[in-house]
């Protein structure tokens, strides 16, 4: 995921615009801004590009959640069936909603295995929310069609995944929401910034309120304006979306080199008798912003990690001892230690949380490493990067 890596000339002459009218906040201001609009320009592209109906454009990816999880009517008591496996901005927006996550294992995917999410369902559940990892789509199909029998709400979480398909399909265009992130390190970045998008009016019309402390955009008098609801600040302003804009128009060139340089990396991992490949349901449609493959077992998985990185390797991730992204190190989440009062500790499926366990999700992780794909490198980095790792991986 190259975010900072690629700004240029482009991105300088986006931000100038906003310098030159002097207008950082996203509404109002018409005559000053002069015609620049770079948060409504970024939401009309992206949802063009996604053929989404509607973008709705926020400070981050985790606001993008909590606006989806608020838009969708999720809060107190609900339950959200939520992977082990993820960044922890998925599970703290459930929890601030006032609902409660519950862990469904993943597969080789490395998303949510659709027949486990059926196993943990309960009259409590409310919404699902898959999370498109690493770059790679989750059975996408599957949990669609578990949703509506179940008439679940289903939001996904494509903060990784920025440009990704399934089926020619953009991802986040599946459920009744789809959050994407474009903070400094995602595919492109805004420096700080995120998306929801959906095909549903109303769900945007709320999305778009709650952003914004509930105003209803219907006046061009911000002091005018009605609050239909009750919301926050997650508004992004004119120099991020700016920034963003112009990394949107260079996405498809992103996606080649990525897509290029991971089909390399597997092409000089193909002797390596030990590594077999996360599975992808739909290759063609993965941004390749990892290279993720398994080893057979932990002991081998840590050993490549470490190996790999005494090799010069970087990049590397061993997610089982990783504390942002798997439940094994989250015990904040399980005894819900925050400094506000959140109320989940009331209900009696909180203790579901508390006592979590994902035994399959360990196995998988547990052999687990990825590799984050950069723009930076070039075309020797990359040979030399393929060299290394194959020689450290034959010995596994």
């Amino acid at each position: 995921m190259p975010g900072f890596e690629i700004f240029g000339d482009e991105e300088r002459r986006q931000v100038q615009d906003v310098l030159d009218t002097g207008v950082l906040f996203r509404y109002g201001f018409d005559a000053a801004r002069k015609g620049h609009w770079k948060a409504k320009t970024f939401e009309s592209e992206f949802a063009a590009r996604l053929g989404a109906a509607h973008c709705h454009l926020c400070s981050s990816g985790s606001a993008a959640l909590n606006v989806a999880l608020a838009a969708c009517g999720v809060g107190y008591g609900d339950e959200v069936v939520v992977p082990p496996f993820t960044f922890v901005a998925t599970v703290e927006a459930v929890l601030l909603a006032g609902a409660v996550p519950v862990f469904a294992e993943i597969d080789e995917t490395l998303c949510l295995d659709p027949r486990a999410v059926e196993q943990v369902l309960t009259p409590r559940t409310r919404a699902v929310i898959p999370v498109h990892m690493c770059g790679s789509m989750a059975r996408i199909d599957a949990l669609v069609d578990l949703c509506r029998r179940h008439r679940l709400v289903l939001i996904e979480d494509a903060c990784q995944a920025v440009g990704g398909t399934f089926q020619g399909r953009a991802l986040g265009t599946f459920g009744s929401m789809g959050c994407f992130s474009f903070d400094s390190v995602k595919t492109i970045t805004c420096g700080e910034g995120g998306a929801v998008v959906t095909g549903h009016a109303d769900l945007y019309r709320l999305a778009h309120q709650f952003s914004d402390h509930g105003h209803d955009h219907a006046q061009a008098d911000r002091g005018a304006e009605g609050h239909p609801v009750l919301g926050m600040n997650c508004r992004i302003s004119e120099l991020n979306a700016a920034v963003g804009l112009a990394q949107l128009r260079k996405l498809d060139g992103i996606l080649a080199r990525q897509r290029e340089t991971k089909q390399a990396l597997k092409d000089a991992l193909a002797a390596c008798p030990a590594v077999t490949w996360r599975q992808v349901p739909d290759p063609e449609g993965d941004s390749a912003t990892f290279l993720s493959f398994l080893l057979p077992d932990e002991e081998r998985a840590r050993r490549a990690a470490a190996n790999l990185a005494a090799a010069g390797v970087d990049s590397c991730f061993f997610w089982y001892d990783n504390n942002w992204h798997y439940l094994r190190r989250w015990d904040h989440f399980r005894t819900l230690q925050s400094p506000a009062r959140l109320p989940q500790t009331t209900l009696p499926n909180f203790a579901g949380l508390q006592e979590a366990r994902v035994p399959v999700s360990d196995g998988i992780i547990g052999r687990t490493i990825s590799m984050q794909i950069k723009l930076s490198w070039s075309d020797t980095d990359i040979a030399s990067r393929g060299e290394r790792m194959a020689a450290v991986l034959a010995k596994i």
